[in-house]
C-alpha cells in the first residue's frame, strides 16, 4: 500500500476512534444545560450511561462480526449507526428521546473504537505496528483531557446540540475515506458468536443499572418495579451462568473468575470506573451552578483530573517496565483515590476552586496509579488461551463500572436534591411570580434570584454533589482493602508492554490472544530496534568488521532477488553516493554483488548465508520474549511471520 494512501487511511481510523472516544466525555459539561433545555435532572446520569452500556456490552460482537464478515465493512456499518445517532441526539427534543438515541451512538461507538484498532493490524507493517499502536493510546489520551474542555466550547459559543452535531462532518470525512481508501479484506475467521451471552449479560447489567437508578428516588425500594428488576437481573444472570458454560466461544468464560488475580481486579476496576465517571458527570453541575463558571471553564477545571490520570498512567507504564513489580501501584493508586474522594466530599459553597484543583489532581493521581496496571495484572495472571477474553474482560468491568457509578450516585443526587429543595423551599419566600419548579429543572436560574435567596440553593446543590462523594469514599476504600488481595507474579515480558489506551477508559481492542501477545512482541521489538540492534545482531551473525548500516542492507536484501539501488537508497533515506561505502564494502567482503549496468544489487550465496544467519538470530532473540508463555498454539508460527517483517525495515534503519 502506497505510504499516501496508507496515511489517509490512519488518519479516517484515528478520527473514528477519536468521535467515538470523546463522546465519552465531551457531553459532561454540557449536561447542565441539556437539563436546562430539556428537563429531566432525575435522569441526567442516563445520558452517560446510555452510550457506556451500549458501546461496552457490544464490543465482543462487533469484533468476532468483524473477523467474520470483513472489517471494513463492519466499520462502515459502525460509522453509519454512530453519525445516525448522533444527528437524532442533536436533533431530540425530550430527555428520553436523548437517552434512547446516545444508547444508538453508543452501539455505533463501540464497533469504531473495536474496528479501527483491529484494522491497523490489517494494514500496518508489524515493524510500523507499535508506532501506530503508540498513536491510537495518545487518541484516548486526548480525548480524556479536550473532551470536556469541547463540550463546554460547543455549549458557550454555539449551543449543546453542537456537541452532537460536530461529528457529523468529521464523521462523513473518516467515511468517505475508508469507502475510497481501505482495501477490502478478503481473510475470513470462522467464529460461534456468543449471541445469547451477550444478550443475557446486557440485560442483566441494564436492570441492575435501572435498580441503581430508580431504587429510592423514583420508586421506592419495595415496589414491584424495582422487585421486578432484582428479580430479572437475578434470572438473567443464571441464565447467563448457564448459556456460558456451554458457549463454545463465551463472551467471559467463567473459569476467569476462579482466578484471584482475575476476580479482584475485575472488582477494583469497578470501582475505579464507578469513582472515575461519576466524578466527571457531577462535578461540572457543581461548578456551573454553584459557582457560575461557564461550560467551558467548568472543563477547564477539570482538566488536574484528567492530567493526573494520564501522567501516572504514563509513569505506572515505565516503573512496571523497568521493574517488573506492580502490585504495589495499585494498593497506593486506590488509596490515593480514596483519599481525593474524601476530599471532594467536603466540597461546599464556600470551596474555591483552587482546592477543588487539588481535590482532583489527588483523584486523578490516584485513578492513574491503577487503571492501567489493572490490565497487565490480568494479562500477567491468565494462560494463553484466555489471554485475548481477559484482557477485554478487564476493561468491561471497568466500563460497566462506570455505568453503574453515574447511575447511583445520580441517585443519591437526586434523592438528597429533592428533600433538601423540599425543605428550603417551605422557609423561604421566593420572588413573585417565580416558579419553584425552574430551580430543579434548570439549575443555573439560581445565579437570577437574590443574593439572600440564592445562598440557600447553592448550599443544597453542594451538600448533595458533596454527598455523592461521600457515598463514593468509602466505596473506593472497599477497592483499597480488595487491591491488598491481588497477588504478584513474575511479570511475563510481552505484558510490559503496555497499551496506554487501554488504561485510560477506553473499551478493549477484543484482541485473540494470539493478536494480544503479538501486540506486546511488536512494541518490545519496537523498542529493541532503535537501541543498537544491529549491532548486536552483526555480531551474533559473525559479521564482525561490518558497521550496523551494512549489517541493515544484508537483511534488507535477504530474499529479495535482484533490488535497484535507488529504491534501496530511497528505503534507507540517504542518497545512492551516501550509501555507496557501505555496499562497496559488503561488496569487497564477498556479501553483496552489482548488476553489470550498476543499477541494482543482490546478495552472494555468503550473503544469503549471512541473511539466514541474522534472520535465525532475531527470531532466537524473539521466541526469548515469549518463552515464559510456554508451548502455545501458533506462537511458532507467529514468529515465524513476524521476524523477516521486522528486519531491514525503513523505520530501523541506522544513522
Amino acid at each position: 500500500m502506497r505510504q499516501r494512501g496508507l496515511g489517509l487511511i490512519i488518519m479516517a481510523l484515528m478520527l473514528g476512534m477519536l468521535l467515538a472516544a470523546l463522546d465519552q466525555t465531551i457531553v459532561s459539561t454540557a449536561l447542565p444545560t441539556i437539563v436546562g433545555d430539556l428537563g429531566g435532572l432525575e435522569r441526567l446520569s442516563w445520558v452517560v450511561t446510555g452510550y457506556m452500556l451500549a458501546s461496552t456490552v457490544s464490543t465482543p460482537l462487533w469484533g468476532k462480526l468483524g473477523d467474520q464478515f470483513g472489517r471494513k465493512r463492519l466499520f462502515i456499518g459502525a460509522i453509519v449507526i454512530f453519525l445516525i445517532g448522533s444527528a437524532l441526539c442533536g436533533l431530540s427534543q425530550s430527555m428520553d428521546q436523548l437517552i434512547a438515541f446516545r444508547a444508538l451512538q453508543g452501539l455505533g461507538g463501540g464497533g469504531l473504537m473495536v474496528l479501527a484498532q483491529a484494522i491497523v493490524g490489517d494494514v500496518v507493517s508489524a515493524r510500523d505496528r507499535g508506532k501506530y499502536q503508540g498513536w491510537f493510546g495518545g487518541v484516548f489520551a486526548v480525548s480524556s483531557i479536550v473532551g470536556p474542555l469541547l463540550g463546554g466550547l460547543f455549549v458557550d459559543h454555539l449551543s449543546w446540540h453542537w456537541v452532537f452535531y460536530i461529528n457529523l462532518p468529521l464523521g462523513v470525512i473518516a467515511l468517505v475515506v475508508i469507502i475510497v481508501v481501505l482495501p477490502g479484506d478478503d481473510t475470513r475467521t470462522a467464529h460461534k458468536i456468543d449471541y445469547a451471552g451477550v444478550v443475557l449479560l446486557g440485560a442483566a447489567t441494564s436492570c441492575l443499572v435501572l435498580i441503581a437508578t430508580w431504587g429510592g428516588t423514583t420508586y421506592a425500594w419495595s415496589s414491584p418495579v424495582i422487585i421486578g428488576l432484582a428479580v430479572a437481573a437475578l434470572v438473567l444472570l443464571v441464565a447467563w451462568g448457564f448459556v456460558e458454560r456451554r458457549a463454545a466461544e463465551p463472551v467471559m468464560p467463567l473459569g476467569l473468575f476462579k482466578l484471584r488475580a482475575f476476580s479482584m481486579t475485575a472488582t477494583v476496576g469497578f470501582v475505579v470506573g464507578f469513582g472515575m465517571f461519576g466524578a466527571l458527570t457531577y462535578l461540572p453541575l457543581y461548578l456551573q451552578t454553584v459557582h457560575g463558571v461557564s461550560p467551558t471553564l467548568s472543563g477547564v477545571h477539570l482538566l488536574p483530573m484528567m492530567a493526573g490520570m494520564l501522567l501516572m498512567s504514563i509513569v505506572s507504564g515505565q516503573i512496571i517496565s523497568r521493574t517488573g513489580r506492580y502490585r504495589f501501584l495499585p494498593i497506593a493508586g486506590t488509596g490515593i483515590a480514596t483519599v481525593g474522594m474524601g476530599l471532594l466530599s467536603t466540597l461546599s459553597e464556600h470551596s474555591s476552586l483552587l482546592t477543588l484543583g487539588v481535590c482532583l489532581l489527588v483523584l486523578g493521581i490516584g485513578l492513574g496509579m491503577t487503571m492501567q496496571v489493572l490490565v497487565i495484572i490480568v494479562q500477567n495472571a491468565v494462560e494463553f488461551k484466555d489471554l485475548g477474553v481477559a484482557t477485554s474482560g478487564a476493561t468491561f468491568f471497568r466500563m460497566i463500572g462506570g455505568s453503574f457509578g453515574v447511575a447511583t450516585l445520580g441517585s443519591v443526587f437526586a434523592s438528597t436534591l429533592n428533600a433538601d429543595l423540599a425543605r428550603v423551599m417551605a422557609t423561604t419566600t421566593l420572588p413573585a411570580g417565580f416558579d419553584p419548579a425552574q430551580i430543579q429543572q434548570d439549575p443555573t436560574v439560581i445565579q437570577k434570584l437574590p443574593p439572600e435567596v440564592a445562598a440557600d440553593f447553592l448550599h443544597v446543590y453542594a451538600s448533595s454533589i458533596a454527598t455523592v462523594f461521600r457515598v463514593a469514599t468509602p466505596v473506593m476504600f472497599v477497592a483499597f482493602l480488595l487491591s491488598w488481595l491481588i497477588p504478584e507474579k513474575r511479570l511475563r515480558e510481552t505484558t510490559k508492554a503496555s497499551d496506554l489506551g487501554q488504561g485510560l477508559g477506553a473499551t478493549s481492542a477484543e484482541r485473540s490472544s494470539l493478536a494480544e501477545v503479538e501486540r506486546g512482541l511488536v512494541r518490545l521489538a519496537d523498542a529493541d530496534l532503535r537501541r543498537g540492534y544491529y549491532d548486536r545482531l552483526g555480531a551474533l551473525a559473525g559479521l564482525d568488521g561490518i558497521p550496523s548500516q551494512g549489517v541493515w542492507v544484508i537483511a534488507r536484501l535477504g530474499g529479495e532477488g535482484w533490488v535497484r539501488a535507488d529504491a534501496l537508497a530511497e528505503r534507507a533515506e540517504v542518497t545512492r553516493a551516501e550509501g555507496r561505502p557501505y555496499v562497496d564494502q559488503l561488496i569487497a567482503a564477498g556479501l553483496v554483488e552489482r548488476s553489470p549496468d550498476d543499477e541494482s544489487l543482490r546478495l552472494t550465496p555468503a550473503g544469503d548465508a549471512a541473511a539466514q544467519a541474522l534472520l535465525r538470530h532475531s527470531r532466537d532473540g524473539l521466541k526469548k520474549l515469549v518463552a515464559d508463555w510456554g508451548s502455545c498454539p501458533g506462537l511458532e508460527e507467529l514468529l515465524d511471520k513476524l521476524t523477516p517483517e521486522l528486519l531491514g525495515a525503513h523505520a530501523d534503519r541506522p544513522g
